[in-house]
């Protein structure tokens, strides 16, 4: 690179500053669980990337989101500068897997209605028991 930017970046850098993840450390985290893979292989979080690496990161749920890499820099960027870094190349979802996910959402969310009650909801039994 002729701007004085490094040609290689530790991944978990890159990761971080492709805003990608929320931090570097969740994105190590993340390589260390075996939730990241570059040019198809693991990558633990001190692999150096350089562009044109394709980097696939495992999202939960069974999807993926798969990325090229097109400017390695360890310099943080404004968020909306940072979609610059890398080409999006994950498939669109078929409708089955859409209708999947709705279905996943609406069982979450009835799983944890029926489940233990949230900080708000204890407070309230706590109060109605102690009959204050």
């Amino acid at each position: 690179m002729s701007d004085g930017a490094p040609d290689t970046v530790r991944l978990d850098v890159w990761l971080d500053v492709a805003c990608l993840f929320k931090t570097r450390s969740e994105a190590k985290r993340a390589c260390e669980g075996g939730k990241v893979q570059v040019n198809g292989d693991g990558a633990k979080p001190h692999r150096t990337i350089r562009e044109g690496d394709r980097v696939r990161i495992g999202r939960g749920f069974g999807r993926y989101q798969d990325v090229i890499v097109r400017i390695a820099i360890d310099q943080h960027v404004k968020k909306t500068e940072a979609r610059a870094l890398y080409d999006d190349v994950t498939p669109k979802p078929t409708t089955e897997e859409i209708e999947m996910r709705r279905m996943e959402r609406v069982y979450r969310a009835a799983a944890q209605a029926a489940g233990t009650p949230d900080r708000r909801r204890r407070r309230e039994i706590r109060r109605f028991k102690e009959g204050s």
